[in-house]
């Protein structure tokens, strides 16, 4: 009995119209990558071309010897020192509506919710004499402030509310998303084993959100670092008092101009650095909890 050998059955060859059709399907797709990439390029000059520029305008030396100026010290470090103690203020009293805001679960979410996105969306001027007419001598609060000796408009306190009133949602739903991304099986498991509530948000909670809370306090330092309308008409613009680097960018044009462009360049810098550090450690979380995802599917 003979055996057959298998016989190599060849692929059929395209007919020339469906390899002319390929080609022009092929030409017409790497003509439309192009196209968006062309399309993207007026607005990421609009951007890029106007920040560039303000390098251009300033000197090396001219930066230098403006940093030198009291006025210009001063406006850095009223800077650094608000936007901290806005940091450490939004982190306390941030937190708890963070962790509430990721339980979803209860009567008045969306007000609450609502009540939170307000300041990222309304005018910072609208938001300053909104405080003003708060805490202001003849606001809601003022005459009991003003019976205990307590003045907050116009000061450093004042500042610090504008900032924390303004800065601080960009903290909450960063914290928020990070809460509610943890897996309540864990904490299910920690309470089996007897852990109170605060051992779980201490234990569990914290640790695995971490990097949201990071980038959230980060996002907030520098948009509180940005604040302008709010500070300008709740605390004023006093130099040595109230006058942050925003404020000083603002006076700097009528004054002298390379202050206002070494502070501009200055805040472009330090804004440039937290987005760096932002989103390489959000980059780096994904990265990391896409390699588990892969290793725990194979």
């Amino acid at each position: 009995m003979m055996i057959k050998s298998p016989t190599l059955v060849k692929p059929p060859l395209k007919a020339p119209n469906d390899l002319r059709m390929s080609i022009h399907a092929n030409r017409v797709d790497t003509w439309v990558k192009e196209s968006w990439r062309l399309l993207a390029l007026p607005l990421l000059l609009f951007i890029a071309v106007p920040l560039l520029a303000l390098f251009q305008r300033s000197s090396l030396s001219d930066i230098i010897s403006t940093l030198n100026q009291s006025q210009v010290i001063q406006a850095i470090s009223l800077s650094f020192v608000t936007t901290l103690i806005t940091v450490v203020v939004t982190l306390a009293v941030g937190t708890p509506v963070a962790y509430l805001l990721a339980q979803r679960h209860f009567r008045f979410y969306r007000i609450v919710d609502t009540i939170i996105d307000l300041p990222t969306v309304l005018p910072p001027s609208v938001a300053g004499v909104a405080l003003l007419m708060a805490f202001g001598r003849m606001g809601f609060f003022g005459p009991l402030l003003t019976t205990f000796g307590i003045n907050i408009p116009f000061t450093a306190i004042a500042v610090v509310m504008a900032q924390t009133f303004i800065a601080s949602p960009l903290y909450v739903k960063a914290a928020a998303i990070g809460f509610s991304s943890i897996d309540p099986e864990l904490k299910q498991a920690a309470a089996l084993d007897g852990a109170s509530r605060w051992q779980i948000f201490r234990y569990v909670v914290l640790p695995l959100s971490w990097t949201a809370i990071l980038s959230g306090i980060m996002m907030t330092w520098a948009r509180a670092l940005g604040e302008f309308g709010a500070t300008i008409i709740f605390a004023g613009n006093f130099p040595g008092r109230t006058q942050t680097m925003p404020l000083a960018i603002y006076i700097g044009f009528e004054i002298d101009l390379n202050v206002a462009l070494t502070l501009a360049i200055i805040m472009i810098c330090f804004s440039f650095l937290t987005l760096v550090v932002v989103k390489g450690i959000l980059h780096r979380q994904l990265d990391a909890n896409y390699g588990f995802t892969s290793m725990r599917n194979v």
